[in-house]
């Protein structure tokens, strides 16, 4: 058996605060073949992202360091309020697994986690006012860039592993579910994906395994999205004088769902590399790799996004061929 205890400190200058983080991790060797394994510990960090989990699509992440502009207090699921002290994000992380060795070749393993998220932080996709004298007496919810959030992540992997002297197999199958508090409701975030499998193959040949081959292919259930309800057109009540009420409206305004309760399809996909590997004979610490692959290899439509007023669909990469060379020293 080893177990590994620890504590790690850290200071945010940033927020004047200084953590104290608990850390273990523990294996113990059943018998030669059977292994359990453990690690679980406290941890926080300074670093929020810019873009909301409820945003489907977004080309740009940005992080900046833990924000002040946050509501003074936070409402739990429970329905208690607790007082929001500084912005950083803590999290309670649990694993557990076996480790099976079912030939010389193969091996299982097999683990869970549970995740609680008890302070995060996300950008306040219920702001409504500006934060200034005029809204002194609106909730901080309604009018602060950022919020407060709690959640819970969970699930488990199995992964079976095969290797021999020229070939390896890796195949993974994960289940999981993370669920949000945001002081209003519960939300499954963009990335709550509940199924995934990862299947990746090498097999090399050749003088000295010079020649590569590597294939992989990916499926997943689909991500949640907000759903439209319903939409209709907005008049244009600015100028007191036009007729609105039989004037042409200017703009659509979509009514969405209370949640990310919409599930895109499901996604997959297969990308194939070959890689031919020089070592030069003068040289020896001198290598070339020439790399060839395709991406998508069949091709599939997976869904980047659907515009929502023209239904139109828009995918993500088709199938691409790539060429590439590197020269190492």
């Amino acid at each position: 058996m080893v177990i590994e205890p620890g504590i790690r400190f850290q200071g945010y200058a940033s927020v004047g605060v200084i953590t104290a983080e608990p850390r273990l991790s523990a294996k113990y060797n059943i018998t030669e073949f059977l292994r359990f394994k453990m690690a679980g510990g406290y941890f926080t960090q300074n670093f929020t992202s810019t873009t909301s989990d409820k945003d489907v699509v977004n080309l740009f992440y940005g992080f900046i360091t833990a924000p002040q502009d946050l509501p003074s207090t936070f409402v739990q699921p429970d329905g208690d309020e607790i007082d929001v002290r500084n912005g950083l994000q803590k999290a309670w992380h649990a694993i557990g697994g076996f480790e099976v060795d079912l030939t010389k070749k193969l091996s299982l393993n097999i683990e869970g986690y549970y995740k609680w998220f008890n302070q995060m932080t996300n950008v306040n996709a219920n702001k409504l006012f500006e934060d200034d004298e005029t809204t002194s007496q609106i909730a901080d919810v309604l009018k602060k860039d950022f919020i407060v959030e709690s959640g819970v992540a969970f699930g488990g992997d199995i992964v079976f592993t095969y290797t021999t002297k020229k070939f390896y197999l890796w195949a993974v199958y994960a289940i999981g579910k993370v669920d949000r508090w945001d002081g209003f409701q519960s939300y499954p975030p963009v990335f709550d994906r509940r199924h995934n499998v990862n299947l990746i193959s090498t097999y090399s040949w050749g003088k000295n395994e010079s020649w590569e081959v590597t294939a992989r292919w990916n499926l997943g259930s689909g991500f949640p999205f907000k759903q439209t309800n319903g939409v209709y057109e907005k008049p244009d009540v600015s100028n007191p004088d036009d007729d609105y009420w039989t004037g042409n409206p200017n703009s659509l305004t979509f009514l969405y769902d209370d949640a990310n309760n919409g599930r895109l399809p499901t996604y997959h996909r297969l990308d194939v590399n070959i890689k031919k590997s020089i070592i030069s004979e003068k040289y020896k610490n001198l290598k070339f790799e020439f790399i060839a692959g395709v991406t998508n290899v069949y091709s599939r439509n997976n869904i980047f996004y659907v515009n929502r007023i023209t239904n139109e669909k828009v995918y993500q990469l088709p199938i691409m061929p790539s060429i590439a060379f590197t020269m190492k020293f």
